[in-house]
């Protein structure tokens, strides 16, 4: 298996191109000198990614015409074009909870049938990419990545008086453990470096040794509290405990690792001041998590739903939400296209730095399997059947592209999860309202 090689370009340049000033992707001489690392029988490892859309579709300019491989590619899809022998366009599937803007987004890769009841109720499934990380994790030092361009807001009712969670996140833990995404770059270095400022291996060790400690602490002090906690709040520490598990996993990882040089980097600032220097930095990051093998998983969403980030860039200054209930105005909806697109347009453009990014014989993009698309249709309407939906990426060879795979039986979305799972050497029976999976012969032929 290739090595990626050991000589780098000034990491000043390349923590510029990571920023914002910089255009060019990720070279093989901006990384450092570590393996990207496969099972123990040398095997490139599978990646999967969700890139999440929010507020429904331009239907009329989403759907493609035609079915198998002779299909035509839509105007929204038209920037992945480049990728069509790549891409799965699936038609018929419906969402598995069909309430607006909390079910579109909270069922998306949990599939739950049902949620909470209030603003303080929370309820769902264990998302496809928690359960992924769970199996995953045993190989890198992040089970996974939770990230957006939206501050997180994980309190207070934001839509039909359920809880924010619903709209804020799309990855959960356990039915009642919803994941924040983070949506500072800062953060996100932090979480995949540590927060010395720096990525040098002498300063890694000493964190590690300065976690270590504390975490030796807090879990004597928590086997002492435990005993005198009711079963209720028993439960919660439980739960806190598998965090510190978790913690507890990556610092092992992390030591069994502590001979990798990793990129030379400095920590970013924070937020950048526009939207796509924040998403590009966004992108380089997700792509080095990927490319050094740190994590396997990542959970993206480009926006919440609900979102009312105008886009006056394209043309389009009115916000996201309300443009999005268009009343079947036909112009309207053309401007609610060129928002549908340029997601599209900017989803292409991290697919070319995984294109560009060896791994083993392929590059990344061979070796992953990505689900694009919303929990919404029809925005005006806040349908859920006929969901927009993409698979994207060579699946490991998993995944045979080019086609355009229509459903008349309206399956649900979690089918699709439990086909994925399948490709992804995952199986699994059930994943919330699943009834089955999706014809295997149909999804990849294989």
């Amino acid at each position: 298996m290739p090595y990626i090689t050991a000589k780098s370009l000034p990491r000043r340049t390349v923590l510029r191109g990571i920023g914002a000033t910089l255009s060019l992707p990720f070279l093989e001489s901006m990384v450092p000198a570590f393996a990207v690392r496969g099972s123990a029988a040398g095997k490139v490892p599978h990646r999967f990614q969700t890139f999440y859309v929010p507020n429904g579709m331009a239907m009329e300019y989403w759907a493609p015409k035609g079915e198998g491989t002779a299909f035509e590619v839509s105007p929204i899809l038209q920037p992945l074009a480049d990728y069509r022998n790549q891409m799965l366009v699936l038609t018929g599937l419906k969402a598995n909870w069909n309430y607006i803007h909390a079910g579109a987004s909270g069922s998306f890769l949990t599939g739950t049938t049902r949620g909470g009841r209030n603003e303080v109720e929370i309820i769902a499934d264990v998302s496809m990419d928690q359960l992924l990380a769970r199996q995953f994790a045993r190989e890198t030092q992040l089970a996974s990545l939770e990230l957006a361009m939206d501050p997180p807001a994980n309190a207070g009712a934001c839509t039909g008086n359920l809880s924010c969670a619903y709209t804020h996140t799309i990855s959960w833990r356990s039915a009642t453990q919803p994941l924040p995404m983070e949506y500072n770059p800062r953060a996100v270095f932090e979480k995949l470096f540590g927060d010395t400022g720096t990525t040098d291996r002498r300063a890694r060790e000493a964190r590690l040794h300065q976690h270590k400690s504390i975490l030796d602490s807090v879990t004597d002090k928590l086997a002492g509290l435990k005993r005198d906690l009711g079963p209720q709040d028993q439960g919660k520490i439980n739960e806190f405990t598998e965090s510190l598990r978790d913690i507890e996993r990556r610092i092992q990882k992390a030591e069994e690792q502590s001979e990798l040089e990793l990129p030379s980097l400095d920590q970013p600032q924070g937020v950048p001041p526009s939207f796509e220097e924040h998403l590009e930095l966004m992108f380089d990051l997700q792509l080095l998590a990927l490319q050094s093998d740190l994590t396997r998983v990542i959970s993206f969403m480009i926006s919440k739903e609900q979102s009312a980030r105008p886009y006056p860039q394209i043309g389009v200054p009115e916000a996201h939400h309300p443009l999005s209930h268009h009343g079947n105005q036909p112009e309207l909806i053309e401007r609610m296209s060129k928002i549908n697109t340029y997601h599209a347009q900017l989803f292409a453009g991290y697919l070319k730095k995984l294109r560009e990014t060896q791994d083993g014989d392929g590059s990344l993009l061979d070796h992953m399997t990505i689900l694009y698309g919303s929990g919404i249709s029809n925005s005006n309407a806040h349908s859920g059947d006929n969901l927009p939906l993409l698979v994207m990426g060579g699946g490991a060879g998993r995944l045979r592209g080019g086609q355009h795979l229509v459903y008349k039986d309206k399956p649900t979305m979690a089918n699709l999860l439990v086909t994925l799972m399948d490709k992804l050497d995952v199986p699994v029976e059930k994943i919330g309202g699943s009834t089955g999976k999706l014809p295997i012969d149909t999804l990849g032929g294989m």
